[in-house]
């Protein structure tokens, strides 16, 4: 088996941790799963997840940055949430952050638990950076 990584990590890389903030490879890039934890391991905007999701959505921009991409190029989301409670504000934070239609696909899960026990929300999604196709854009600038 061949130990070459097909692979190309994005983001800030951590000793002490086991995963990549991103991984992209050809024109796709995969965001990992986030929570609105900063730099020191603390939770921004506890018990309220339209905060922590504007925050993570503010971390994937920041990932996407380092390829000369932004959150225009994500094409999906995918939403764990430990509640409901709230969760229909994180609509807004989607038009605000998104910038208007067309929208990422979404899906939205709820859990019993993340490993961040004061997180609401974990939100990982999917960005295609330009070029995608001859004839095919991302959507509406933003």
């Amino acid at each position: 088996m061949s130990t070459e990584k097909v692979f190309e990590p994005v983001g800030v890389l951590s000793d002490r941790l086991t995963f990549s903030p991103a991984v992209r490879v050809g024109n796709i890039v995969w965001l990992s799963g986030m929570t609105a934890t900063d730099e020191n391991r603390q939770i921004i905007g506890a018990g309220d997840i339209a905060a922590q999701t504007r925050y993570i959505f503010q971390k994937m921009e920041n990932v996407l940055r380092t390829l000369g991409a932004g959150l225009n190029n994500i094409v999906e989301t995918i939403d764990y949430v430990t509640t409901f409670e709230g969760y229909e504000h994180t609509a807004a934070v989607r038009r605000e952050v998104f910038g208007g239609a067309p929208y990422p696909a979404a899906t939205g899960v709820l859990v019993s638990g993340l490993v961040r026990p004061e997180a609401l929300i974990e939100i990982r999604a999917t960005a295609v950076l330009e070029p995608v196709h001859a004839g095919i854009t991302l959507g509406a600038a933003r």
